[in-house]
């Protein structure tokens, strides 16, 4: 669904309109919500309603007599998640908002007396007053839910879905994409071009390096940081070295194979090293690209320290979860060292950067992109949307949330099923045989 713009479009009688529902939306978030409740009033059509506060607000509604009510707080690419919960009864309310970032006194606002679930950056306060309107679900359009406090969902029985297995591959070509831009310094030369600074071809302009023969390394090699690997391995010739606690054997076994693919074409192989300690990679490695998850050991893993520790004219490129680097400590390294270079696509308190990362030319900086094919956020939205429908159906768990392709077919109709529910063994939820 496109957006729309934020004037008044009435399309419904003025006097249906109902003082209880000036919403008010304030909560700490950047993702969509959803969630549902029995419906407050029926129009005949959708519309925009405007609050009376100080910043108004528009809410569109599909299916104004719905029996439940989902409200996703951001309008969300594409039109089939709105059409999977209008089919299945449910009425959709999308919220209109110019700010990224809403409060928890709106949103608490916005659930009001009956709701069945939602998205967003949630914590206790907001997952209580959830359950006290009959909450069931809450749903991230993300695969992450470091945004989430699934133990206060948990105590109020609250299912927390996630969107997995269908980002994969957009976010990986996004994190191939900062590195070659990075490696060429593709941003600084576009600046340059566009300021007419450009007087003639120089031996020594924007000089940046060759990826093809290097080592990239990956920290963290699951299914994101395997499939940047391959493109990478494959793309640009490049040696691999990776660390993960766990052995990555098919990506061993791929590297493994297109060596000998290169070997057999008269061209120097490729090869793998599977490192000891991440301290190896760090010093090893020519393109560094981060894929760990957000937790206790592993936020500011880039710290000052391991910032030494790799080679003057390494890159570094982000595309996981903002607090594993020490923003502050790369700030300074890469005053320290300008052929240092660095990709970003996530921060450690979006949506701000630390002081003087914006100033350094060595930089290259996105705002949180690598998910944003259109393919892949109307998939997410469809997903998010499921995560809730099913948990107001009462449907089991899918038993492969990396699996996902039968919720994503527009030919077909989805399982029976919500996507992924993180906290489903938890909340003792049962698991489809599907």
């Amino acid at each position: 669904m496109q957006n729309r713009p934020l004037d008044l479009h009435l399309d419904f009688k003025p006097q249906t309109f109902s003082t209880d529902l000036r919403l008010r939306l304030k909560a700490r978030t950047s993702l969509p919500i959803f969630f549902c409740t029995e419906a407050l009033f029926s129009p005949s059509r959708s519309f925009y309603l405007f609050s009376a506060m100080a910043k108004p607000m528009a809410i569109e509604v599909y299916n104004p007599n719905g029996k439940y009510r989902v409200v996703s707080t951001k309008p969300m690419p594409g039109t089939r998640w709105i059409n999977l919960l209008v089919d299945q009864g449910c009425r959709v309310e999308i919220c209109h908002l110019k700010k990224t970032i809403l409060s928890v006194e709106d949103i608490i606002d916005l659930i009001g007396n009956k709701c069945d679930g939602l998205t967003e950056d949630w914590g206790e306060t907001l997952f209580s007053a959830l359950s006290k309107a009959g909450g069931k679900a809450f749903s991230n359009m993300a695969v992450g839910y470091n945004n989430v406090d699934v133990e206060a969902a948990n105590k109020y029985g609250i299912a927390v879905g996630n969107t997995p297995g269908v980002l994969t591959e957009t976010t990986a070509e996004l994190a191939a994409s900062l590195s070659l831009a990075a490696a060429r310094r593709i941003v600084e030369a576009d600046g340059f071009m566009r300021a007419g600074l450009y007087e003639g071809w120089l031996p020594h302009l924007f000089v940046g390096n060759l990826l093809k023969g290097q080592t990239v390394g990956v920290i963290g090699a699951g299914r994101i940081g395997s499939a940047y690997a391959r493109m990478m391995v494959e793309g640009f010739k490049m040696n691999l070295i990776y660390f993960d606690l766990y052995q990555s054997t098919r990506l061993e076994k791929f590297v493994t194979a297109y060596g000998q693919f290169l070997k057999a074409n008269g061209e120097q192989p490729v090869t793998w090293k599977r490192a000891s300690s991440m301290e190896e990679v760090l010093r090893e490695a020519d393109l560094i690209s981060l894929h760990p998850v957000l937790d206790k050991t592993t936020y500011h893993l880039v710290n000052k320290e391991r910032l030494a520790m790799m080679k003057k004219e390494a890159i570094l490129v982000n595309c996981s979860r903002g607090p594993v680097i020490d923003e502050v400590a790369l700030v300074d390294h890469l005053r320290e060292n300008p052929m240092f270079r660095v990709g970003l696509d996530v921060f450690e308190e979006e949506p701000f950067m630390k002081p003087g990362l914006a100033d350094m030319k060595n930089a290259i900086v996105v705002p949180h992109i690598a998910s944003a094919s259109k393919w892949t956020r109307e998939g997410m939205a469809t997903l998010a949307a499921l995560n809730v429908l099913g948990r107001i159906k009462g449907y089991p768990i899918w038993s492969d949330p990396n699996r996902v392709d039968p919720f994503l077919n527009e030919n077909s109709s989805p399982p029976n099923a919500s996507p992924s529910i993180v906290n489903s063994k938890a909340l003792g939820l049962p698991v489809s045989k599907l």
